[in-house]
């Protein structure tokens, strides 16, 4: 027996819990992300509360440290790299945000590997110990420092070295590496605190952004426009060409397509052949025949048998490559899992790599906490 609602409607009863499972599967991706987000936010401000070295640490490397100096940590399998050509980099800032989205494992262009060693950061310095030598930075002497967004490479520029230097680091310790060495420049600049407080205010903003659960659909909120694609836009202009078909055919008098004066002929007797003067000749110009119009080919549908992976919708999206989607049907997220905030974003459709689906594509920070992009949803 089929399962109804107050009101005896099933197909009610099945739209109310089709989208409670959407919108619970939606919130449990936002709300795995958040959570992911988070934590790594409070690792940080744990690591920038308890992060010292200690001279100890340095016993066993071929390094003379100073009076005061101490190691803080050391990264062995890292190679040298220098910009072939002249740059000018940013002043080093105490910026402590983690990446958005993983970073991959490339050499950007004009950038050459010279050498390769251990990597040191000291509370004074950060000195590379490499097969062909010793390379140091010392931190009252930078003038600027660049971390690539796309690609694990520190850049570093000095006071006493024409050249910008700096690390190629292994993919997995990139961000901890770079999050140490702010955490050791500004400690030499005594603004540690600056750091903590910082970390501080991201995780209350992050706090505010946490998904709220949704609300439960019930059988009775649901409309028959729900299993029309479109919606209620659709239906809307559906009305709107029943009222004026109608009214463009009367007005255009399809009665009489030819267009032509009707002649009214009088009911009188026929008068006998031979009374009847022959006709003279009527003058008439020849019409050439119409040239046959083609008729329209027809356009191919909109719906694709095979969605190439996509979730079954009546929108017509796919992943089998097409147009790319800059402005959804309003129900998209009916069918697909969407992000939060998935609206404010400024691009195309594309699925993250957990599944979810953002309108941030082509953009730098599109489905950055959802893993990265996997691909462009297509029509």
């Amino acid at each position: 027996m089929a399962k109804t609602d107050s009101t005896g409607s099933t197909w009610r009863y099945r739209w109310a819990h089709r989208q409670n499972v959407r919108r619970v599967s939606t919130y449990r991706g936002a709300e795995t992300a958040w959570r992911r987000r988070d934590d790594e936010l409070r690792r940080l401000r744990v690591l920038a509360a308890d992060f010292h070295g200690s001279a100890a640490a340095g016993g066993g490397l071929p390094l003379e440290l100073a009076t005061d100096e101490v190691v803080l940590w050391a990264l062995p399998a890292v190679q040298l790299v220098e910009v072939r050509h002249t740059t000018v980099l940013p002043a080093p800032d105490l910026t402590v945000a983690p990446p958005a989205g993983p970073l991959r494992p490339r050499r950007p262009d004009g950038v050459r590997v010279t050498d390769a060693g251990m990597a040191v950061i000291t509370s004074r310095r950060l000195v590379l110990l490499g097969g062909r030598g010793r390379r140091d930075w010392a931190y009252g002497r930078m003038t600027g420092l660049a971390h690539d967004p796309a690609s694990p490479v520190t850049l570093i520029q000095v006071l006493d070295r024409r050249r910008t230097s700096g690390l190629l680091l292994p993919t997995d310790a990139a961000p901890d590496f770079r999050f140490k060495l702010t955490l050791a420049f500004a400690d030499a600049i005594e603004q540690r605190a600056a750091v903590l407080d910082q970390l501080d205010e991201l995780i209350a903003e992050h706090a505010q952004l946490k998904p709220f659960r949704p609300a439960v659909n019930t059988p009775g909120q649901a409309r028959l426009w729900s299993f029309v694609p479109g919606g209620r836009r659709t239906v809307a202009v559906a009305a709107a060409l029943a009222l004026l078909v109608p009214a463009a055919l009367i007005e255009s008098d399809p009665s009489d397509p030819t267009g032509s004066p009707e002649v009214a002929v009088a009911a009188t007797p026929s008068a006998s052949p031979a009374l009847i003067p022959p006709a003279a000749p009527v003058l008439t110009r020849s019409i050439p025949p119409a040239k046959p119009t083609k008729s329209p080919r027809p356009s191919p549908s909109t719906t694709r048998a095979p969605r190439c992976g996509a979730p079954e919708n009546p929108l017509g999206y796919d992943f089998c490559g097409g147009s790319r989607i800059r402005r959804p049907a309003t129900e998209v997220c009916d069918w697909f899992d969407c992000v939060p905030q998935f609206w404010s974003g400024r691009g195309y459709l594309v699925q993250c790599r957990d599944g979810s689906v953002s309108l941030a594509g082509g953009g730098p920070k599109a489905c950055g906490e959802h893993g990265g992009v996997r691909q462009t949803i297509t029509k």
